[in-house]
């Protein structure tokens, strides 16, 4: 008996056809057959689609659980584990053994089967045998169907999924058989033979790209396993497994030649994490170097090579992996990509049954049903027309409705306007859109920048678009097409490439909104006023510069010349740029995240300022606010930035804004020179200021809200604070 997951069923009757076994009927997860040992082993070896291969001991007339301890207890178990080995037992049902039958409990099943072996094996042997759930010697299966009890021996031991490559310890979506059923059912062999490539865009830690190149190279998925199940059974013949051991690592050396004739492998993941993962994977394979794996975001993906091939990939869909809500976006995304970059190529995806897969936007011809897990999955079959869509369409082929054209007309309108502005103020980004139009609820930032890295030269434009998370009253569907019209009228108006359009949705975060949502590194260099920035519109859900603080950024700069600045939760040090520049005395920025202090230390290289004046510290700011009040600390000019709400592992305890703000704005206040400013602002719009008595509280919200931000009148909140 061979068990694998439902849906396979077929493909693993063709395998064991194929390494020599007879009479091979399939049932459901399960498929018999005929064979004689070393066949069973060849199976264990060879097979990539089974995930246990189970040898028959006997069957038995059970009617409950008692009865079976009965006949398991006269079964001559111990002529199939030895003394000193230990064992555990393997539980299955059959459909009929449900609730309301003397069968509805496995554990108890279990448990009962175990005692008859451990009772038999004491009588016999005057000792109690071990038991071993984790790593045991041998592994015996009890399957209940029908009224009667079949006990086999599992040969395959651990799952036969476990190739032994895989080491990274990620939780992965899909197991290596399934990854390898879901290759031969997109007929990856003889596509391999017609030396077609292929493609997985988002690869992970690699597993369909390393089953692909093990069929390719006809290397046996089971010839890194340690360990085998067989190999602690009293009845195993060591003489038929050597000569097919030794046979399979003679078919891989010379697989290997096949691998290195030229590299059709390639993999592709936005998470820079995965791809060290898969790429030591795929060391442990023996594979390393004949599979191509780069980090890249979905958006800027590219055919790898100029002939059509197989592209096939596992994206999230919500139930592992992916959060439900953002998935439409990327399966259309996906779609767009498929249609623009890869015609004549043939798609395999797959994905949980559900709309997902409506909204790749392209028809399948096939669909096939498999399991992952407990979740049923379709593998749609996708044939990508030869007629290449150019990329001055807009976000592949998609064309944007008519009804878009108000909100193309406002965005031009607006960006007329703030156009002339923005070059006498000298901005290179600003918001050009803010959800003007309610059935088109984004916000919509233009950049204008080179990449760095570069010279700087003529400016390129990107335009980084958050959309709203829309009401629930509001049908998914007529969002994701006004989505689509956004996407796709971006590019025409601001005369611009689609890859620049950069797309992020605004809602509640359950993690900090520094936390990375990607890994692209993409960054671009922007000016703002004469000083230079760095910004990343694809990795954050914020960019690395809060546009909307340029006024207030201008302020503080012009208020620190030739005096001490102190920027607290400084983020990426934008503020103490602008106070370096102007002619601080010194600057000291504090932020708990490395990353971004990282970040400041390039916009500080940038605008050429001397790290000795400009101290950067990596703190807990309320932790530091405490030694620094301590230590006697005083500074001119205090910029107080917190956020909303914090509770990161490493702050001693948690920040809320509207309960703690009092208490840092009197902190910060303690630190003050005489004559000292400190200016503060957060973007909590219920925020309700109580500031401590004894200071004197200037609101500077409307003045520091810049014209591109004028809509909305609490975008922000800010004030300047002296002592009284």
């Amino acid at each position: 008996m061979v068990i694998g997951a439902r849906g396979t069923e077929a493909l693993i009757v063709t395998e064991l056809e194929q390494l020599g076994a007879s009479r091979v009927v399939a049932g459901r997860a399960q498929v018999s057959c005929t064979a004689d040992y070393s066949t069973a082993l060849r199976i264990c070896l060879w097979s990539r689609v089974a995930s246990r291969v189970l040898w028959p001991v006997c069957e038995l007339e059970v009617a409950d659980p008692d009865q079976l301890y009965v006949a398991l207890k006269d079964v001559p178990i111990e002529a199939h584990l030895e003394s000193g080995k230990t064992f555990s037992i393997d539980c299955t049902l059959g459909e009929e053994t449900g609730a309301g039958t003397p069968f509805s409990h496995s554990q108890f099943i279990t448990l009962r089967a175990k005692d008859a072996i451990v009772d038999r094996l004491r009588e016999q042997r005057g000792a109690r045998p071990d038991v071993d759930r984790e790593r045991p010697d041998l592994r015996i299966h009890v399957h209940i169907q029908s009224g009667r009890a079949s006990i086999s021996i599992d040969l395959s031991g651990e799952a036969l999924h476990r190739r032994g490559y895989r080491g990274d310890g990620r939780a992965a979506p899909l197991k290596e058989n399934l990854a390898a059923a879901l290759l031969l059912q997109m007929g990856w062999p003889d596509r391999a033979a017609r030396d077609e490539p292929l493609c997985d865009p988002m690869c992970g830690s690699g597993t369909i790209l390393i089953e692909a190149a093990m069929m390719l190279g006809d290397r046996a998925p089971g010839l890194l396993r340690q360990r085998w199940g067989f190999s602690g059974w009293a009845q195993h013949d060591e003489a038929a497994w050597a000569p097919l051991l030794a046979e399979a690592r003679e078919r891989a050396k010379l697989g290997l030649r096949v691998l290195d004739k030229e590299v059709r492998l390639f993999g592709c993941d936005s998470d820079g994490e995965a791809i060290l993962a898969a790429q030591q994977n795929a060391k442990v394979a023996g594979l390393e170097g004949r599979i191509s794996l780069r980090t890249g975001d979905l958006d800027g993906l590219t055919a790898p090579v100029d002939r059509p091939g197989l592209l096939l990939t596992n994206p999230p869909y919500g139930e592992r992996l992916g959060e439900e809500a953002d998935l439409p976006g990327l399966y259309a995304r996906m779609g767009d990509v498929l249609k623009r970059s890869f015609p004549g190529w043939t798609a395999g995806i797959f994905t949980a049954q559900g709309p997902l897969t409506k909204a790749i936007g392209l028809r399948p011809t096939q669909r096939a049903v498999f399991w992952n897990g407990p979740i049923e999955c379709r593998l749609l079959t996708i044939p990508i027309s030869t007629n290449k869509v150019l990329s001055t369409d807009g976000p592949g082929w998609r064309k944007a409705s008519t009804a878009s054209e108000m909100f193309a007309n406002r965005v031009i309108k607006n960006l007329r306007h703030l156009g002339k502005w923005a070059r006498r103020e000298d901005v290179s980004c600003y918001r050009i859109y803010d959800a003007d139009l309610h059935e088109y609820a984004v916000a919509v930032d233009l950049y204008e920048g080179w990449p760095e890295g570069e010279l700087p030269g003529e400016k390129l434009r990107y335009a980084h678009v958050q959309e709203y998370a829309a009401p629930d009253t509001i049908d998914p569907g007529k969002a994701e097409r006004r989505l689509n019209d956004v996407l796709a009228r971006l590019p025409e108006v601001l005369k611009t490439e689609p890859d620049r359009i950069v797309l992020k949705v605004r809602r509640r975060q359950k993690h900090g909104q520094y936390e990375a949502q990607g890994r692209r590194g993409e960054r671009i260099v922007v000016e703002e006023g004469g000083h230079r920035f760095i910004v990343n519109l694809h990795d954050y859900l914020d960019t690395g510069l809060f546009i909307d603080q340029r006024a207030l950024r201008q302020r503080v700069g012009a208020a620190c010349k030739n005096k001490s600045f102190l920027n607290l939760f400084c983020y990426t040090a934008s503020a103490s740029v602008y106070a370096a520049r102007a002619g601080a005395r010194s600057t000291t920025s504090v932020d708990l995240s490395n990353t971004y202090l990282s970040w400041a230390e390039d916009n500080y290289a940038l605008n050429e300022l001397d790290p000795r004046h400009h101290r950067l510290v990596q703190d807990d700011c309320l932790h530091w606010l405490s030694a620094a009040s301590a230590a006697g600390a005083r500074y001119d000019v205090i910029l107080l930035a917190p956020p909303t709400f914090s509770n990161s592992k490493r702050m001693e305890g948690v920040l809320d804004l509207q309960e703690d703000h009092t208490s840092m704005i009197a902190s910060c206040a303690g630190l003050l020179e005489p004559g000292g400013e400190l200016y503060f602002v957060n973007h909590f719009r219920r925020f309700k200021m109580q500031a401590p008595e004894g200071l004197v509280v200037e609101e500077l919200t409307h003045q520091t809200l810049p014209d591109d931000f004028s809509r909305d009148a609490r975008f922000h909140n800010a004030w300047r604070i002296t002592r009284a």
